[in-house]
């Protein structure tokens, strides 16, 4: 094996990325505080031609040096909104009749291993993925109003992953569901 060079990747420019159709795909950021989780994420989100990503409460928002160092870039591909309040935004998840799902360990929740089974309301518009704060997760009221969670199966001893590490896996899984693969 030999590795690929970046020109032979045949990635889109950056013009050709705005241009092309997105995964209907929304992220929504509740109340992060790392502004490298916040790159990570805007890098993923690009990785998969999300639709958008929404900053909401305190979540950091570009430009800013941080954000830019992790996100290499992807602050200028994907678009993104900010939002005072993620109740604000969920209301407009809502208005464009997109499922919701908060990644959150709950009761009844759906293991990631699972989501290609999930036929909720919405689904054929679109996914909104609601990501919570490092330590808090995601605010109780959003999971109150959302179509269910989504947990990640873990085995160790630590019950959480790192909110880019848990983002890169979901979206993941949501893009297969969404392809239909």
């Amino acid at each position: 094996m030999q590795k690929i060079s970046m020109d032979d990747l045949g990635r889109l420019s950056p013009d050709d990325f705005k241009a092309a159709a997105k995964l209907p795909l929304i992220i929504i950021l509740d109340n992060i505080r790392s502004m490298h989780n916040v790159g990570s994420v805007f890098r993923t989100a690009d990785a998969f031609l999300c639709e958008q990503l929404m900053l909401c409460g305190y979540t950091p928002q570009p430009p800013h040096r941080d954000i830019h160092k992790t996100a290499l870039g992807a602050t200028e591909t994907v678009i993104w909104s900010y939002f005072k309040d993620t109740m604000e935004a969920v209301a407009g998840i809502r208005a464009k009749g997109y499922a919701l799902y908060s990644v959150e360990q709950a009761k009844g929740s759906i293991s990631t291993e699972q989501m290609q089974k999930i036929d909720a309301p919405g689904l054929q518009n679109g996914l909104a993925l609601v990501f919570g704060n490092e330590v808090q997760g995601v605010d109780q009221n959003v999971i109150d109003i959302s179509d269910g969670c989504l947990e990640i199966p873990q085995f160790g001893t630590k019950h959480s992953l790192n909110i880019s590490v848990a983002a890169g896996i979901v979206i993941w899984e949501a893009s297969k569901l969404l392809r239909g693969v």
